[in-house]
């Protein structure tokens, strides 16, 4: 197998995940009412505007774990079974509810690290 046939096998697998976390958002979406939504979506840019104070470089991070071969793959791979752990925990919480557990928990990381 070549370096070549390395990196297309890697980034098939990135966009595979690509498309599995498309497919959860939108999932997710049309479940919802509007009104809902935009509650939600109120909640979500307060927690992220107070996360990217203490990660300002996470969205390029992510941007180039998709770039790397296998990186993406690994990086949804992990947040998937934590996903699925904290549903197991959380018999009726929703993907909102991981979110904001989610933000929240990087967020008192980051604090405590600043402390």
């Amino acid at each position: 197998m070549s370096y070549a046939d390395i990196f297309v096998y890697g980034w098939s697998l990135n966009l595979l995940m690509f498309f599995i976390n498309l497919i959860i958002g939108i999932r997710s979406m049309n479940s919802k009412t509007k009104e809902q939504l935009l509650q939600e979506n109120k909640i979500l840019s307060r927690l992220k505007f107070e996360f990217d104070k203490y990660y300002p470089y996470r969205k390029y991070e992510t941007i180039i774990s998709y770039l790397m071969p296998f990186t993406a793959f690994f990086r949804v791979c992990y947040r998937l079974l934590e996903m699925k752990m904290f549903f197991s925990k959380n018999i009726e919480a929703t993907l909102f509810d991981y979110m904001i557990f989610k933000y929240e928990n990087d967020i008192n990381i980051a604090k405590n690290k600043l402390d």
